[in-house]
């Protein structure tokens, strides 16, 4: 089961940081940021993100995937798109990508943005992009249990994916960690919504999980507009105003 997790990718999460108020444009009173987590976290993983987009005026919602599978975690996140009042500006971090990816073709989704975050295309798997390269050496290390859910052990979060983190961020990451089903990182994308739509791309250029070369031809497939920050896996927690200023970027474009 562990050979099938070539390329697969965590999220996060940790406590909520204040933002300070900031004028509110015309485009954040008309849009939503649609926040969606990656493996191993929760919506949590955006508490260091959410406060500042709020300040500047965009409504919020954190997704709340159940990782059990693709197809339940697209179903999640389309729920939460169309509960909203009008356009959506949907967000993926690392796992959280290939939802966005399928999700992202609802048509109230004006664009999307990926933090350190899979792509795929149509036909394709996350496992499917990892296909003729070495696993990463924390893949050997992942727990999985008899349900087939897997769960990242609390070094691998703190020397891994947060090791910009403070060693007591870290260990809140693992002790909050939602496990995912294996099979997530297999099932395929249908139809790949950054083939039509607008689409940013953040890579964390210290990133331990995915190949921030590998990000970088993703954004580049995907025709998005790329950032780079030095930052771990878990950006959105270790250079939020980067991550800020990304989605911002999406939302406000025309």
């Amino acid at each position: 089961m562990l050979n099938k997790l070539s390329m697969v990718v965590a999220g996060t999460a940790v406590a909520a940081s204040g933002a300070a108020a900031d004028t509110k444009t015309p485009a954040a009173t008309q849009t939503t940021i649609v926040l969606v987590h990656g493996a191993f976290a929760d919506g949590s993983s955006w508490d260091k993100v959410a406060p500042s987009l709020e300040a500047k005026g965009y409504r919020v919602v954190a997704v709340y995937d159940p990782m059990s599978s693709l197809a339940d975690d697209v179903a999640a996140t389309k729920r939460v798109i169309e509960a909203q009042p009008g356009r959506v500006s949907l967000v993926g971090h690392s796992y959280g990508g290939a939802v966005i990816t399928e999700a992202g073709n609802d048509p109230k989704v004006a664009a999307l943005v990926y933090i350190a975050a899979f792509a795929p295309d149509a036909g394709e798997s996350i496992n499917d992009l990892g296909k003729g390269h070495p696993a990463p050496s924390w893949v050997t290390k992942l727990v999985v249990d008899k349900g087939g859910f897997a769960s990242l052990p609390a070094d691998v979060v703190a020397t891994d994916f947060a090791q910009d983190l403070s060693a007591g961020e870290a260990k809140l990451l693992a002790y909050k960690q939602g496990p995912i089903a294996a099979r997530c990182f297999d099932d395929k994308i249908k139809t790949a919504a950054w083939r039509t739509k607008p689409s940013w791309y953040l890579r964390a250029e210290l990133d331990h999980m995915i190949d921030p070369a590998a990000q970088e031809l993703m954004a580049k497939r995907a025709n998005a507009k790329l950032t780079s920050v030095k930052a771990s896996h878990v950006a959105m927690l270790s250079k939020a105003s980067d991550v800020v200023a990304t989605i911002v970027a999406a939302a406000s474009a025309k």
